[in-house]
Protein backbone atom coordinates (compact mmCIF):
# COMPACT_ATOMS: atom_id res chain seq x y z
CA UNK A 1 0.00 0.00 0.00
CA UNK A 2 1.73 3.32 -0.92
CA UNK A 3 0.87 6.98 -0.55
CA UNK A 4 1.90 9.94 -2.73
CA UNK A 5 2.07 12.72 -0.03
CA UNK A 6 1.27 16.63 -1.87
CA UNK A 7 2.75 15.43 -5.49
CA UNK A 8 0.82 18.46 -7.02
CA UNK A 9 3.05 20.75 -5.00
CA UNK A 10 6.51 19.55 -6.29
CA UNK A 11 8.20 22.49 -8.08
CA UNK A 12 11.41 21.64 -8.56
CA UNK A 13 12.20 25.47 -8.30
CA UNK A 14 15.68 27.03 -5.84
CA UNK A 15 14.47 27.80 -2.36
CA UNK A 16 13.94 31.01 -2.12
CA UNK A 17 15.88 34.21 -0.11
CA UNK A 18 15.09 34.95 3.08
CA UNK A 19 13.90 38.62 3.41
CA UNK A 20 15.84 40.92 5.88
CA UNK A 21 12.68 41.78 7.88
CA UNK A 22 12.03 38.33 8.14
CA UNK A 23 15.14 37.38 9.59
CA UNK A 24 15.59 40.18 11.99
CA UNK A 25 11.71 39.65 13.78
CA UNK A 26 12.14 36.25 15.24
CA UNK A 27 15.33 36.94 18.14
CA UNK A 28 18.12 34.18 18.94
CA UNK A 29 17.35 31.65 21.64
CA UNK A 30 20.06 30.22 24.34
CA UNK A 31 19.01 26.97 22.64
CA UNK A 32 19.36 28.02 19.27
CA UNK A 33 22.86 29.15 20.10
CA UNK A 34 23.99 25.82 22.00
CA UNK A 35 23.03 24.27 18.95
CA UNK A 36 24.70 26.00 16.39
CA UNK A 37 27.91 25.77 18.10
CA UNK A 38 27.37 21.77 18.52
CA UNK A 39 27.08 22.00 14.42
CA UNK A 40 23.60 20.75 13.09
CA UNK A 41 22.22 16.83 12.89
CA UNK A 42 23.66 14.76 10.22
CA UNK A 43 21.64 12.31 8.18
CA UNK A 44 22.06 9.40 10.03
CA UNK A 45 21.38 11.22 13.36
CA UNK A 46 17.99 12.30 11.96
CA UNK A 47 17.45 9.14 10.41
CA UNK A 48 18.18 7.29 14.00
CA UNK A 49 15.19 10.07 15.82
CA UNK A 50 12.87 9.36 12.78
CA UNK A 51 10.25 7.12 13.90
CA UNK A 52 10.63 3.19 13.86
CA UNK A 53 8.86 -0.04 14.04
CA UNK A 54 6.55 -0.66 16.68
CA UNK A 55 6.10 3.28 17.25
CA UNK A 56 3.25 4.31 15.10
CA UNK A 57 0.17 1.62 15.50
CA UNK A 58 -2.04 4.07 13.52
CA UNK A 59 0.30 3.14 10.21
CA UNK A 60 1.01 0.33 8.36
CA UNK A 61 4.37 -0.84 8.38
CA UNK A 62 7.03 -1.00 7.18
CA UNK A 63 7.99 2.75 8.46
CA UNK A 64 10.72 3.40 6.14
CA UNK A 65 13.04 6.41 6.53
CA UNK A 66 14.01 7.91 3.41
CA UNK A 67 16.71 10.12 1.95
CA UNK A 68 15.85 12.94 -0.93
CA UNK A 69 16.59 11.99 -4.28
CA UNK A 70 19.49 13.02 -5.50
CA UNK A 71 19.63 16.77 -7.34
CA UNK A 72 18.72 16.51 -10.83
CA UNK A 73 16.76 13.52 -10.62
CA UNK A 74 13.41 14.42 -10.38
CA UNK A 75 11.34 16.08 -12.53
CA UNK A 76 11.49 19.84 -12.09
CA UNK A 77 8.83 22.22 -13.29
CA UNK A 78 7.84 25.46 -14.07
CA UNK A 79 7.83 28.66 -11.06
CA UNK A 80 5.03 29.04 -8.97
CA UNK A 81 2.69 32.40 -10.00
CA UNK A 82 3.53 33.92 -6.94
CA UNK A 83 6.67 33.99 -5.65
CA UNK A 84 6.26 35.17 -1.61
CA UNK A 85 4.41 31.63 -1.47
CA UNK A 86 7.39 29.66 -2.60
CA UNK A 87 8.62 29.12 0.98
CA UNK A 88 5.31 27.38 1.86
CA UNK A 89 6.55 24.69 -0.90
CA UNK A 90 10.80 24.51 -0.05
CA UNK A 91 10.79 24.93 3.95
CA UNK A 92 8.30 21.81 4.29
CA UNK A 93 10.29 19.85 1.90
CA UNK A 94 13.58 20.69 3.82
CA UNK A 95 14.99 22.46 0.70
CA UNK A 96 18.18 23.98 1.51
CA UNK A 97 18.80 22.39 5.04
CA UNK A 98 21.51 20.72 6.07
CA UNK A 99 20.37 17.51 5.98
CA UNK A 100 17.11 16.38 5.81
CA UNK A 101 15.17 12.64 5.84
CA UNK A 102 11.31 11.81 5.79
CA UNK A 103 8.94 9.39 5.97
CA UNK A 104 5.68 8.70 4.47
CA UNK A 105 2.34 6.81 6.97
CA UNK A 106 0.06 4.73 5.26
CA UNK A 107 -2.66 5.18 7.72
CA UNK A 108 -5.18 2.60 8.77
CA UNK A 109 -7.92 5.13 8.93
CA UNK A 110 -7.14 7.65 6.04
CA UNK A 111 -6.55 6.04 2.74
CA UNK A 112 -4.82 9.48 2.31
CA UNK A 113 -1.80 9.36 4.63
CA UNK A 114 0.79 11.52 5.59
CA UNK A 115 4.39 12.30 5.82
CA UNK A 116 6.93 13.92 7.87
CA UNK A 117 10.04 15.62 7.05
CA UNK A 118 12.58 16.05 9.80
CA UNK A 119 15.83 18.84 8.31
CA UNK A 120 18.17 19.89 10.17
CA UNK A 121 20.42 23.52 9.61
CA UNK A 122 23.72 25.19 10.42
CA UNK A 123 24.58 27.92 12.32
CA UNK A 124 20.91 30.54 12.56
CA UNK A 125 19.45 29.11 9.39
CA UNK A 126 16.30 27.23 10.69
CA UNK A 127 15.62 30.18 12.41
CA UNK A 128 16.04 32.61 9.19
CA UNK A 129 13.84 29.74 7.40
CA UNK A 130 10.87 29.92 9.95
CA UNK A 131 11.09 33.46 9.65
CA UNK A 132 10.48 33.18 5.69
CA UNK A 133 7.64 30.91 6.03
CA UNK A 134 5.99 32.82 8.70
CA UNK A 135 6.43 35.77 6.22
CA UNK A 136 5.08 34.03 3.42
CA UNK A 137 1.95 33.00 5.12
CA UNK A 138 1.44 36.33 6.16
CA UNK A 139 0.72 37.06 2.64
CA UNK A 140 -0.17 34.19 0.42
CA UNK A 141 -3.43 33.36 -0.03
CA UNK A 142 -3.44 31.81 -2.96
CA UNK A 143 -0.88 30.53 -6.06
CA UNK A 144 -0.89 28.27 -9.14
CA UNK A 145 1.41 25.91 -10.40
CA UNK A 146 2.66 22.66 -12.70
CA UNK A 147 2.33 19.42 -10.39
CA UNK A 148 2.74 14.95 -11.25
CA UNK A 149 -0.70 15.44 -12.04
CA UNK A 150 -0.67 18.72 -13.82
CA UNK A 151 -1.52 21.91 -13.58
CA UNK A 152 -3.46 23.19 -10.05
CA UNK A 153 -4.82 26.36 -7.85
CA UNK A 154 -3.60 26.17 -4.61
CA UNK A 155 -6.14 28.29 -2.12
CA UNK A 156 -3.95 28.89 1.50
CA UNK A 157 -5.32 28.53 4.77
CA UNK A 158 -3.97 29.26 7.91
CA UNK A 159 -4.66 27.30 11.55
CA UNK A 160 -3.58 27.66 15.09
CA UNK A 161 -0.72 25.40 15.44
CA UNK A 162 0.09 23.49 18.36
CA UNK A 163 2.08 24.56 21.28
CA UNK A 164 4.92 22.31 20.65
CA UNK A 165 8.49 23.15 20.19
CA UNK A 166 10.04 26.84 20.08
CA UNK A 167 8.07 27.99 17.46
CA UNK A 168 5.25 26.08 15.29
CA UNK A 169 3.07 27.37 12.32
CA UNK A 170 -0.07 25.52 10.96
CA UNK A 171 -1.98 25.96 7.29
CA UNK A 172 -3.70 24.31 4.54
CA UNK A 173 -3.39 24.40 1.05
CA UNK A 174 -6.73 23.37 -0.89
CA UNK A 175 -6.54 22.52 -4.17
CA UNK A 176 -9.75 21.61 -6.33
CA UNK A 177 -9.13 18.44 -8.78
CA UNK A 178 -12.44 18.23 -10.69
CA UNK A 179 -15.66 20.12 -10.91
CA UNK A 180 -18.26 19.43 -8.36
CA UNK A 181 -15.59 16.92 -6.17
CA UNK A 182 -14.17 17.53 -3.47
CA UNK A 183 -10.69 18.92 -3.70
CA UNK A 184 -7.88 17.77 -2.23
CA UNK A 185 -6.84 18.92 1.35
CA UNK A 186 -3.31 18.89 3.22
CA UNK A 187 -2.54 19.90 6.75
CA UNK A 188 1.04 21.37 7.26
CA UNK A 189 2.25 21.73 10.58
CA UNK A 190 6.23 22.79 10.79
CA UNK A 191 8.37 22.82 14.25
CA UNK A 192 11.19 24.79 14.74
CA UNK A 193 13.22 23.22 17.63
CA UNK A 194 17.19 24.98 17.81
CA UNK A 195 18.43 24.45 14.66
CA UNK A 196 15.82 21.91 13.37
CA UNK A 197 12.43 22.35 11.26
CA UNK A 198 9.92 19.51 10.98
CA UNK A 199 7.40 19.29 9.00
CA UNK A 200 4.08 16.80 9.34
CA UNK A 201 1.18 16.95 6.81
CA UNK A 202 -1.96 15.09 6.64
CA UNK A 203 -3.49 14.39 3.13
CA UNK A 204 -7.41 13.97 2.83
CA UNK A 205 -10.45 14.40 0.45
CA UNK A 206 -13.06 17.03 1.00
CA UNK A 207 -12.05 16.75 5.23
CA UNK A 208 -10.02 18.96 7.76
CA UNK A 209 -8.09 16.10 9.45
CA UNK A 210 -4.89 16.67 11.04
CA UNK A 211 -1.38 14.91 11.83
CA UNK A 212 -1.74 12.92 15.39
CA UNK A 213 -0.98 15.22 17.70
CA UNK A 214 0.72 12.88 19.84
CA UNK A 215 3.00 11.67 17.67
CA UNK A 216 4.09 15.49 16.70
CA UNK A 217 4.58 15.79 20.57
CA UNK A 218 7.20 12.84 20.51
CA UNK A 219 9.11 13.53 17.50
CA UNK A 220 9.65 17.39 18.48
CA UNK A 221 10.69 15.91 21.90
CA UNK A 222 13.62 13.76 20.19
CA UNK A 223 14.96 16.34 18.18
CA UNK A 224 15.05 18.77 20.80
CA UNK A 225 16.52 16.49 23.35
CA UNK A 226 19.31 15.72 20.41
CA UNK A 227 20.55 19.09 20.56
CA UNK A 228 20.87 19.43 24.68
CA UNK A 229 24.49 20.22 25.35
Amino acid sequence: MATVIGVVLASGCAPAKEPKAAAEASPTTPSTEKAAQAGPLTTTQLKDLAFKEGEVPQAYEPLAVQEPPLEGSERSFPPISVRACQPLIDIPNGEGSFAHVFQIFNWKKNIMGGSSTLASYEGDEARQRFAELKQALAVCRSYEGEGYVGPFKATVKTETPPQVGEEALAFRQIIPVEPNQPAHNEQFIVVRTANTIATFSELSVGADLSFPSKLIIRQVQRLQDAQEP
